[in-house]
């Protein structure tokens, strides 16, 4: 295989940086071959003396700001991947902390006049110093003259100047080291590194296009139009392109300050039950969620009206999904574990040659401790945490949007517990869980779903004379091919045979390049 050299010098940099931060010291996997465990032994030499008094969160978010938005991303990211880095890390990764220094005014004002074609002055009447800077974008206060001659405060999410090239650039370092995990680490392959980071890729490459945030935006306030107490910030897209997005400014209280809200006489109870349903009410009528729900992207207004901004990371259930969901969390409610081993197996989540009724046993055991038990003392989230590891025992495949909804409902909860540390989740998920089975899984939905799969059947009817087409024209190919071999033309050997030498030469000088950088970077630290 060969081996690229560029990126293998900035590994070699951000291992560096890693080592001197003591992120390698947190690391404790006793089933490690003896050379990765003398390569660990190896990096923590590099430690600053400092960092051994550092927290695991310290070390983690020091080391991750120091090295980037690639790497700041990188670490959350995983957070939501418990089955990739282990539990310990995850919940570490979690509170990874996406701030970092604000890019200049002169900056934000050239990168927003470019993307919307005009100057600034031209598009606002006012544009003030950024609020609130990330590893991505940061935000800045303006105001726009509407058509009635008022004006109205805005918000502008300008992003980073660069932030692609950079993203791009580290990206290809991440591919490298997952190529090399699946290649020479066997127990590796069944998480599937590669495809791990080409989530992570498109993640932020959609994270980066604001056209698609701004859609985003549109599409929950037409889910949520209706919905009581909850809203998200209405986008002037006039004012908005790829790497600039124009909103309303919210004048709320953030979630965070508790104590606000209680000086403003809200109704902190109310406010947990609405987050609660809100969430839930998102996943599995729309099956679109927001899926950073944090305090700081929460906001209340006056009235109590629940307002989520950052709409960045999003999650998405299919129909299929969105019952397995709500059928799980029913049957727990009912205590009906035969039901929610059955879903599992009906999604096909666990093969099929593994025993429903030991499976069924297995998730009594996490049922049943959550029955009899004052409400503060149950969390769903905890539960499906639960259930997801006692899935792996049944060899369950990943699902990468579970986790993704199990990662957003620890931290829903989290903050409607804050407001409410008694909350009972269970009665207060009841009423729309509860609704959504009712609507979906009752008589009603049946025949929804009668009616869906005849139509099925009607498109595939119609389609039937491209199919039978297709299946000719297959057959005459492997007809051909069967009699005449598969071959490749001059130009085609020719290519492999040259791609080939490259990749031996550029394999031997790989070698020799990371021998020279690791010796220079112990020199450097040394010395």
């Amino acid at each position: 295989m060969a081996l690229p050299i560029r990126p293998l010098l900035r590994l070699a940099q951000a291992g560096f940086v890693l080592a001197r931060e003591g992120v390698f010291g947190l690391f404790n996997i006793p089933d490690l071959p003896p050379s990765a465990r003398l390569a660990l032994r190896f990096a923590r030499l590099f430690e600053r003396r400092s960092v051994r008094d550092k927290s695991a969160r310290s070390r983690l978010s020091d080391a991750m700001n120091r090295l980037g938005p690639s790497y700041v991303k990188l670490g959350q990211f995983l957070a939501t991947r418990a089955d990739v880095v282990g539990k310990e890390a995850a919940a570490e990764l979690a509170y990874l902390q996406d701030r970092l220094p604000a890019f200049s005014q002169s900056e934000a004002e050239a990168w927003v006049a470019e993307q919307l074609m005009r100057p600034v002055s031209e598009v606002f009447v006012e544009f003030g110093e950024p609020v609130a800077a990330a590893s991505i974008a940061q935000v800045h206060p303006a105001m726009v003259r509407q058509s009635d001659g008022s004006l109205r405060k805005m918000a502008v999410k300008v992003l980073r100047p660069g932030v692609a090239r950079r993203f791009q650039r580290d990206l290809e370092c991440f591919y490298l080291v997952a190529r090399l995990a699946e290649r020479f680490h066997e127990p590796s392959r069944r998480l599937r590194p590669l495809a791990v980071v080409d989530t992570l890729a498109r993640s932020v490459a959609l994270e980066m296009d604001f056209r698609l945030e701004a859609a985003a935006l549109s599409e929950m306030a037409e889910n949520t139009a209706e919905d009581p107490g909850f809203r998200v910030p209405a986008v002037d897209w006039m004012r908005s392109a790829k790497g600039v997005l124009t909103m309303e400014w919210i004048d709320g209280t953030k979630m965070s300050d508790v104590e606000g809200l209680t000086i403003q006489g809200l109704d902190l109870e109310l406010l947990a039950a609405n987050v609660i349903q809100s969430f839930l009410r998102h996943t599995l009528r729309d099956g679109f969620f927001h899926a950073d729900m944090h305090q700081g992207n929460l906001f209340v207004e006056a009235d109590g009206t629940l307002v989520a901004v950052d709409f960045g990371i999003t999650g998405r259930l299919g129909k299929a999904e969105r019952r397995f969901l709500a059928e799980i969390l029913y049957g727990f409610i009912t205590r009906d574990y035969r039901r929610v081993a059955e879903v599992h197996f009906e999604a096909g989540y666990v093969p099929a040659d593994q025993d429903v009724d030991v499976f069924a046993q297995a998730i009594r055991a996490i049922g049943e401790p959550i029955h009899g038990h004052d409400a503060s003392e149950i969390s769903m989230a905890r539960l499906l945490t639960q259930l997801f590891e006692v899935t792996e025992l049944f060899q369950m495949h990943t699902q990468p949007q579970l986790i993704m909804l199990q990662k957003t409902m620890v931290v829903v909860e989290g903050v409607a517990r804050t407001l409410n540390p008694r909350l009972d989740m269970w009665r207060t998920a009841e009423p729309v869980v509860g609704a959504w089975i009712a609507q979906h899984l009752g008589p009603a939905g049946r025949l929804r779903d009668a009616g869906a799969a005849v139509n099925a059947l009607g498109r595939i009817a119609s389609d039937l004379p491209i199919f039978a087409d297709r299946v000719g024209r297959m057959s005459e190919e492997l007809e051909k091919m069967a009699h005449e071999g598969l071959r490749f033309d001059a130009a085609t050997a020719e290519a492999i045979g040259r791609s080939e030498a490259r990749h031996n030469r550029s394999g031997r000088v790989a070698l020799w390049i990371i021998a020279v950088s690791l010796a220079a970077i112990a020199a450097k630290a040394w010395f």
